[in-house]
């Protein structure tokens, strides 16, 4: 019987995280939409990273120790995820682990933590020959279904990555604000590119999240390997040459530098993950550097 999903995004998050750093992911997230309309909920125990501001001092004196006020969303909103499933996620990522199961596991994360606000999940994902959608619903077992979607789709023998072709996607199709939740690999993106995301960001609320690549060169690259996108064969002892291993490493540099820039001009928080066991440090991450504007 194949294992759901879902049960697998809950048993890291619900067993393998602490409760505490479970609390603190739910509040990260809860801050991420600006504006949205809140209603007081209920008070708890107050835990590393809650603002100040939202400490009940009264209550806090009465119980004798600090509680904070918890709020709940007056209305749904929708959480958009942007996937490549084009074969470029059929490699290895920088910690060991397959780039579609990283990518899985981070979409499993935030699509339950908005599933757990009463928030509505979107999904946008494809290759360079074509992108589909599933429409924003909420439960579980929409997110087992969005999450099929990505897992199914990636292969090595798959359609060539092209995260543009989805960014593309959104901007025609969706019309509503949502939270855009981008999770792809280390994508080289250029004026274009540039062009499209601001568009984006004038319509909605921007996160993204960066698989990391292996490293193909170097002492801790593997002897022999080969590109997902073309077939090619990777012939890694070559790169521990010192000019090669230079140049190669200049131009991954390079190729991320002007994607940090890009973000960082259009106001958008990039974090960055290695692995299926980084997942969830990483997204705190982001979600907390979203919350401080930086």
């Amino acid at each position: 019987m194949t294992t759901s999903l879902v049960a697998k995004v809950k048993s890291r998050m619900f067993i393998v995280a602490h409760r505490r750093a479970r609390t603190m992911l739910d509040g990260e997230y809860g801050s991420v939409f600006r504006g949205r309309s809140l209603d007081f909920d209920d008070l708890r125990a107050y835990t590393a990273g809650d603002e100040v501001r939202d400490i009940d001092w009264k209550a806090s004196a009465r119980y004798g120790s600090p509680l904070v006020k918890r709020y709940a969303a007056v209305r749904r909103q929708t959480v958009l995820l942007v996937a490549d499933t084009g074969r470029n996620m059929a490699a290895v990522s920088r910690g060991g682990d397959a780039k579609k199961d990283v990518a899985v596991m981070a979409l499993g994360v935030l699509g339950y933590l908005a599933h757990r606000h009463g928030d509505h999940i979107a999904l946008v994902s494809g290759d360079a020959e074509s992108s589909s959608s599933l429409p924003p619903r909420g439960g579980e077992a929409h997110l087992e279904v969005l999450l099929r979607r990505v897992d199914g789709a990636v292969a090595p023998d798959g359609g060539r990555s092209d995260l543009t072709a989805q960014l593309a996607h959104v901007a025609k199709t969706v019309a509503q604000r949502t939270l855009l939740v981008v999770v792809a690999d280390e994508a080289a993106l250029d004026d274009e590119d540039e062009a499209l995301i601001r568009r984006l960001a004038a319509q909605h609320e921007i996160l993204w999240l960066t698989v990391r690549d292996a490293e193909l060169a170097g002492p801790d690259a593997p002897r022999r390997s080969y590109d997902v996108a073309d077939g090619g064969v990777l012939l890694s002892l070559l790169a521990d040459a010192g000019d090669v291993l230079a140049e190669y490493r200049r131009l991954v540099e390079e190729r991320n530098a002007r994607r940090e820039a890009l973000l960082t001009r259009l106001g958008i928080v990039e974090g960055h993950v290695d692995s299926v066991d980084g997942v969830l440090p990483a997204i705190f991450r982001l979600l907390e550097r979203h919350r401080r504007g930086r």
